[in-house]
C-alpha cells in the first residue's frame, strides 16, 4: 500500500513547551520566576550598567540636595519628606498626561503578582530612616560604607535565590570578589571623610538599610517585569512615600514645617526628579544584570556624582585620591562580578519566554 503523503505541521500546532513553575524547576530554585503578560524588554548588560551609573550619580545629588535642605529648614526629616512629595507629584503628573504609564498599570493588574512583590517600596523607607538616626552619629563616611556592605550581600543573597527578574545567578568566586571590591572602593573613596562614633547598633542599622535596598530592587524589578518601568516605578512611590510622611510626623518635621523659612533655592527642591531618575535606574539594572551589579553600576555614579560635587561646590574639598582610587575599584567591581553570569542569565530568560508563549497560548 501506498503511504499518504506527511504533510507539514502548521504553525500553531506547533507543540507547546513545557510549563515553568514550581514543579519544573526543580528543587534548587527558591523563588519561581514570575513571567509578564507581554515579554518584557531587557536592554544589553553594558547599557543596563551606563543606567546605573547614571542612576548613582542621580542618587548623589538626591542626598545632597536633600541634606541641604533639611539642615536648612532645621529638620533632616524635611529632605526626605519633600524628596518623595515631589517624586509622588511627578509620577501623578504622569499619570494624567502619559497614557502608556496607565496601560501599564492595567497590564500590571491582569498578572495578578503575589501580594508581597508589590511590598518593595518599603525598602527604600527604611533606608531614609535608617538614614535619619544613623548618619549625625556615624558621619556619612561609615554609614555609606556600611549600607554598601548590606547591599552587597543582599544582592549576592537575592540573586542566589532568583528572587530578581534576571534569575538566579550563582554564588560564584567572581561575584563574590566583585562585592568585596564594591565595599573596598566606598572604603578608599571616604578616606579623609568626616568619621562619628562607631556605634555598633547604628552600624547594624545601616548595613539593613543595605538589605532593605537589595530587596527593594529586586521586588521592584518583578513588577516592572510584568508590566513596564513605569509601573514599576508608580508601586515604588505609592508604597515609599506614605511610610516616609509618617516617619517625617512622628520624629517633628511637621513642627519645622509650620515654622515656615522655606529657602528660595529652586535645586533643593529636584530631590523627587532625582529620585525618580534612580528608581528607572534601578529598574532597568535589575532586569538585565541582577541586583549585584547594578548596585555595583549606582555606586560606581554615586562616587561619579561625589566627585563632580566635590568639584563643582565653592567649598568642596576638590578631587581627592582616595575618590579616584575608589572609582577605579567600583570599575574593576563590575568588571569582576559580570564573568560567567551570561550564560545562566540567557537560559533563564529563554525559560520565562518559554513559559510567556506557553501561556498566552
Amino acid at each position: 500500500m501506498r503511504r499518504p503523503a506527511r504533510s507539514e505541521p502548521a504553525a500553531s500546532a506547533a507543540p507547546r513547551p513545557e510549563p515553568v513553575g514550581p514543579a519544573s524547576a526543580g528543587p534548587a530554585s527558591v523563588v519561581p520566576a514570575v513571567p509578564p503578560a507581554v515579554p518584557a524588554r531587557v536592554v544589553p548588560p553594558w547599557l543596563a550598567l551606563i543606567v546605573a551609573a547614571l542612576g548613582g550619580v542621580a542618587s548623589a545629588s538626591q542626598s545632597a540636595v536633600n541634606a541641604e535642605l533639611g539642615a536648612r529648614m532645621g529638620n533632616a526629616v524635611v529632605g526626605a519628606a519633600v524628596n518623595n512629595i515631589g517624586g509622588s507629584s511627578l509620577i501623578v503628573c504622569g499619570l494624567l498626561l502619559v497614557p502608556s504609564m496607565r496601560a501599564g498599570l492595567r497590564t500590571l493588574r491582569r498578572a495578578r503578582l503575589p501580594w508581597w512583590t508589590y511590598l518593595g517600596g518599603i525598602g527604600g523607607g527604611f533606608l531614609v530612616i535608617a538614614a535619619t538616626y544613623a548618619v549625625p552619629v556615624l558621619g556619612v563616611a561609615v554609614f555609606t560604607i556600611a549600607q554598601v556592605a548590606g547591599t552587597s550581600v543582599g544582592g549576592l543573597a537575592v540573586d542566589r535565590t532568583g528572587l530578581a527578574p534576571a534569575g538566579r545567578l550563582a554564588l560564584s568566586g567572581p561575584r563574590l570578589t566583585g562585592a568585596l571590591l564594591g565595599i573596598g572602593a566606598v572604603a578608599v573613596a571616604q578616606i579623609g571623610r568626616p568619621v562619628g562614633q562607631l556605634a555598633v547598633g547604628l552600624v547594624a542599622l545601616a548595613v539593613a538599610g543595605g538589605l532593605a535596598v537589595a530587596i527593594q530592587s529586586a521586588l521592584n524589578g518583578r513588577v516592572s517585569a510584568a508590566s513596564t518601568t513605569a509601573a514599576g516605578t508608580v508601586v515604588n512611590f505609592a508604597v515609599a512615600t506614605p511610610m516616609v510622611l509618617g516617619v517625617a510626623v512622628v520624629l517633628g518635621a511637621s513642627g519645622a514645617v509650620a515654622r515656615g523659612g522655606w529657602p528660595g533655592d529652586w535645586f533643593l527642591y529636584l530631590g523627587g526628579l532625582f529620585g525618580v531618575m534612580v528608581m528607572v535606574a534601578l529598574l532597568v539594572g535589575v532586569r538585565s544584570v541582577g541586583v549585584l551589579r547594578t548596585g555595583l553600576g549606582v555606586v560606581g555614579g554615586q562616587l561619579i556624582g561625589a566627585l563632580l560635587i566635590d568639584v563643582l561646590r565653592p567649598d568642596g574639598p576638590g578631587v581627592g585620591v582616595g575618590l579616584l582610587a575608589g572609582a577605579g575599584l567600583i570599575v574593576a567591581a563590575v568588571l569582576v562580578s559580570g564573568r560567567g553570569t551570561a550564560g545562566v542569565r540567557d537560559g533563564t530568560r529563554r525559560r520565562m519566554a518559554d513559559s510567556i508563549r506557553w501561556r498566552t497560548k
